[in-house]
C-alpha cells in the first residue's frame, strides 16, 4: 500500500478537487483506493456522496476505541471507498496531544489498511499543525497544488522551509498547477518559466474550468459527467504521472 496526500497551507487552491478526481481516476485503472478526507468542512466527502452517514468522533478514533476500517464507506464507482470528514475532526489536534505520540498516530491508524487497498489518499485541511504533522509523517508523497500567483507560491514556499525544518526524510514533495488560466499574463509566465521552487513537481497543470466547479452539482469527478473537457484531460494525464511516480 502506499498513502498520498494533496496538502496546501493555502486555502481554496483546488486541493480537494485534484484529490477526488485523482482517486476516481485510480480507481479506474482497477487498483484498491481509499481517499480519506480529513477535512472537517467535508467538500471530498460531499463530491463522492459519502456525507450522509452518522459520522464518528474524531478522539475515539485516535484513541484506537474505534476502528478505522469500520468508518470506511463504498462509494457509487467500483474501487473507490471513502473515509467521510467528520465535524468532530476539528478538534484532532487536541486529541492527536491528548492521546500523545501525535506525529506517528495517522501513520498508526493508516497501517491496517494496507489489507485491503494499494493506495490511500489523504484529503488534507489547509493548516500546519499537530494533524498535518501527523499527515507528513503517514505519507509517501504530498502532492501541493499551487496557483500561478506570487501569494500561492508563496504560501507552497513556506510549507518547504517547515518541512526542512523538521526533517521529514520519508517524505517526497511534488507540486503541481492548478486552476491555470492562460488568460493572465502572470499564469503564462510562470509555466512558461518555472519559479526555481516547482521545478521538479509534475508537468502536468490543471486549468482553471467551470466543469470543475460542476463537480458539485454532479456530486462526481469531471471525468465522470464532462470527460471530454480540457480538465479531465488534464486529471486524466495527472493521474498517469502520478501512477509512474508510485510505480502502479
Amino acid at each position: 500500500m502506499q498513502t498520498i496526500a494533496f496538502y496546501n497551507l493555502k486555502g481554496g487552491v483546488g486541493k480537494t478537487a485534484s484529490a477526488v478526481n485523482v482517486a476516481w481516476h485510480a480507481a479506474r485503472w482497477k487498483h484498491r483506493t481509499l481517499l480519506w478526507d480529513l477535512d472537517p468542512q467535508g467538500a471530498a466527502s460531499f463530491y463522492l456522496g459519502v456525507d450522509d452517514g452518522d459520522g464518528y468522533k474524531a478522539g475515539n478514533l485516535i484513541k484506537g476505541k474505534q476502528p478505522i476500517g469500520r468508518l470506511k464507506r463504498e462509494t457509487r464507482w467500483t474501487n473507490l471507498d471513502a473515509i467521510p470528514a467528520d465535524i468532530s475532526m476539528r478538534n484532532a489536534d487536541i486529541k492527536l496531544l491528548e492521546n500523545g505520540g501525535a506525529k506517528n498516530r495517522l501513520k498508526q491508524l493508516i497501517a491496517p489498511l494496507g489489507e485491503s487497498y494499494e493506495l490511500v489518499i489523504l484529503d488534507c485541511p489547509p493548516t500546519l499543525s499537530p494533524v498535518a504533522e501527523s499527515i507528513f509523517a503517514a505519507v509517501d508523497y504530498l502532492f501541493v497544488p499551487v496557483i500561478p500567483t506570487h501569494l500561492s507560491l508563496r504560501a507552497y514556499e513556506q510549507v518547504l522551509e517547515w518541512l526542512e525544518s523538521k526533517n521529514y526524510k520519508n517524505l517526497t514533495v511534488v507540486p503541481f498547477f492548478n486552476m491555470v488560466d492562460r488568460h493572465r499574463d502572470l499564469h503564462v509566465e510562470m509555466l512558461v518559466k518555472r519559479p526555481k521552487s516547482m521545478k521538479g513537481g509534475l508537468k502536468t497543470w490543471i486549468p482553471y474550468s467551470t466543469h470543475v466547479e460542476q463537480m458539485g452539482d454532479h456530486r462526481a469527478p469531471v471525468g465522470e459527467f464532462a470527460p471530454y473537457t480540457p480538465s479531465a484531460q488534464a486529471f486524466r494525464a495527472m493521474w498517469f504521472e502520478i501512477a509512474g511516480k508510485l510505480k502502479l
